[in-house]
């Protein structure tokens, strides 16, 4: 993986974004949750790409992004003439374009059930999101407890259940690492960040997602940033 670091005054830099190949453009790793989930993903799943890196928080990310796409957010896959600018549409596209790495659980009920929770992850959690935003290099512990966040606790504690115990024999939620392990690796970094207390089995989880090889390295290049941003998402 080849890194970026975006400077606008350089044009042979947005050149380098759109050569032949995968162009992940992200923001900040300790704050971006959105970003840490196609990038973890691509990590575990050997999928060669270059990385941008755009920085969150100051006056010039709107137009950094805007480089890239319209929407204003990261992350954003650029694969040639395509540009995708959705977390969940760019692991879509990449199940597509390699299924030989099955990046979905293979067994159809597994599939199924891997994209449902990825979707309810897309687009729930607002409690969560806003009071334990991502900030993987500060110890925030007892903080964020809302009655809102709780239930998204408690939500995402039986999601995981039901995937462990159906599918994931005790490993990753539906066995070997997956899409879904990617969606919720920032949940897990929340709950670390947090000290969120888990039953004993989901505690495991998050110790065996918090050691993934992809979800490590995200998490030590965050810890290494000497510009992690202000507010996390």
């Amino acid at each position: 993986m080849q890194t970026i670091e975006l400077d606008p005054t350089l044009n042979q830099t947005l050149a380098a974004a759109r050569q032949p190949g995968l162009t992940l453009v992200i923001g900040n790793k300790n704050l971006s949750s959105w970003s840490m989930r196609p990038w973890v993903a691509m990590t575990a799943f050997g999928i060669p790409f270059t990385e941008v890196r755009v920085q969150l928080d100051r006056p010039d990310t709107s137009g950094n992004i805007a480089r890239y796409t319209h929407s204003g957010r990261v992350p954003v896959l650029l694969a040639g003439d395509i540009t995708i600018w959705d977390s969940l549409a760019i692991c879509e596209y990449l199940a597509e374009q390699f299924p030989d790495k099955h990046l979905w659980p293979q067994d159809v009920a597994a599939r199924a059930m891997a994209r449902s929770v990825c979707a309810e992850m897309h687009s729930s959690f607002a409690g969560l999101r806003g009071s334990m935003p991502m900030n993987i290099s500060a110890s925030l512990r007892g903080q964020g407890r809302t009655p809102e966040t709780q239930a998204d606790i408690g939500r995402v504690s039986e999601i995981w259940e039901e995937c462990l115990c159906r599918f994931g024999h005790n490993e990753f939620l539906f066995g070997a690492f997956s899409l879904a392990d990617a969606f919720f690796a920032p949940v897990v970094t929340r709950f670390n960040t947090y000290g969120v207390a888990l039953p004993p089995a989901l505690s495991a989880y998050c110790e065996r997602v918090t050691r993934h090889p992809a979800v490590a390295r995200w998490i030590e290049l965050a810890h290494a940033e000497t510009d992690p941003g202000a507010q996390g998402e």
